[in-house]
């Protein structure tokens, strides 16, 4: 089959998600016509031969519920043959798209495709397309009887892990400073491309960032999920799970450039990086976060390569716990973890978090000279995706 390469990945900056929030203004569909935008100006690869469009998107209703990147595509003056589709595998459809995208390059299926994601939590709240108080449906909660809402599954997490509420509290301040440092460093200048909002201001840099955290702020904040039922079936739950160390709602998208290597040397490209593997995994639904474990698992042994290879990982933070149980599990040098925070500092809008982490692990490779990186995210219904790339030139 032939080789996947990533020509240039883009991302918005981070807007807080709630009204006021940096980018709340925007329409989604015009966020990411936006990143388009960048992108097809970025790489100059003519936007016409572009096979199909695929985007990440969480709650697809309201102003996502009509195939947004179609739309976007459209709104940016694109080509009108090209087409698009929208995926959605909760937290990680970003990522899905990018994997559903490689594997129709490496099959032959396309030559040349975009893989984005989008979610604009301040306009389309999550959850926004559950017309039921009980999304899990009889069935499955007679085969599963606990299945729990994600950050109480967090608060499941952390028990079995045992990971306390300070433990959490230190994860998320580190998420924090190593955002800040990066964006005060200008790691991010590369990766971010400006929004332009109402009035015709640029929003340049992540609204998500908190460098005036400290453990003591976040020590104060109060549970966020505690719930008496669950407490009496889990009497070992502490309870530590808080808006400190949870990840953000927010407002962003990004997309990425995906061909085939020969594809790219055709048309003169230099690639950045190539696809060298990816994997999708379900484990225990009732615990729900922990996929990521064995997802790690199975695309390092379909990659034949071990976890000292990777010079960065990137595993979502959507909640402290997260990540700190998939390193129990997988214990390596914490400088390569994250080594720019994660979705804590930078936030979490839902169906572009895939393709946001996927661009900062990126940059994060060239910066340091590293090959080889992983990318893995929990997902809702006990799911996850992985993927290893290797960086080029």
């Amino acid at each position: 089959m032939r080789d996947v390469v990533i020509v240039d990945a883009v991302r918005t900056p981070m807007g807080r998600g709630r009204p006021g929030g940096a980018l709340a203004g925007v329409h989604p569909v015009d966020l990411l016509s936006q990143v388009f935008t960048h992108l097809i100006d970025r790489t100059g690869v003519d936007p016409g031969l572009v096979d199909d469009v695929l985007v990440g998107c969480v709650s697809q209703v309201g102003e996502q519920s009509a195939t947004p990147g179609r739309f976007a595509w459209l709104g940016a003056g694109l080509p009108a043959h090209v087409p698009s589709t929208t995926i959605e595998r909760k937290c990680g459809s970003g990522q899905q798209a990018i994997a559903f995208a490689a594997q129709g390059i490496a099959a032959g299926a396309y030559d040349v495709c975009v893989a984005a994601g989008v979610e604009s939590m301040s306009r389309v709240p999550m959850g926004s397309g559950r017309l039921s108080a009980d999304p899990f449906g009889e069935r499955a909660r007679a085969r599963f009887p606990g299945l729990v809402p994600q950050g109480v599954a967090a608060e499941l997490v952390a028990a079995r892990w045992e990971i306390g509420r300070e433990a959490q509290d230190a994860f998320a301040l580190r998420s924090h400073q190593r955002a800040h440092a990066a964006a005060e460093s200008g790691a991010f200048d590369a990766e971010i491309v400006p929004v332009t909002v109402e009035g015709g201001e640029q929003v340049t840099r992540d609204e998500t960032i908190r460098p005036g955290s400290t453990l003591d702020g976040l020590a104060r904040l109060k549970p966020a999920f505690e719930d008496a039922d669950v407490a009496a079936r889990h009497p070992r739950v502490s309870w530590g799970v808080t808006a400190g160390n949870a990840s953000q709602i927010t407002d962003g998208a990004s997309a990425l450039l995906l061909m085939g290597a020969d594809r790219a040397e055709s048309l003169g490209l230099r690639p950045r990086a190539r696809l060298v593997g990816s994997a999708v995994l379900a484990d225990d639904p009732e615990l729900m976060l922990t996929a990521p474990i064995p997802a790690t698992h199975r695309v390092l042994e379909r990659t034949g390569l071990t976890l000292d290879r990777m010079d960065a990982v990137e595993v979502n933070e959507a909640f402290a716990s997260v990540p700190l149980a998939w390193l129990a599990e997988h214990p390596m040098d914490e400088e390569r973890l994250n080594p720019h925070g994660g979705a804590i500092a930078l936030g979490h809008p839902l169906g572009a978090s895939g393709c946001r982490l996927m661009t900062t692990l990126i940059n994060r490779l060239e910066a340091a000279g590293g090959r080889f990186g992983l990318q893995t995210m929990c997902e809702a219904g006990g799911m996850a995706n992985a993927t290893v790339i290797e960086r080029l030139g």
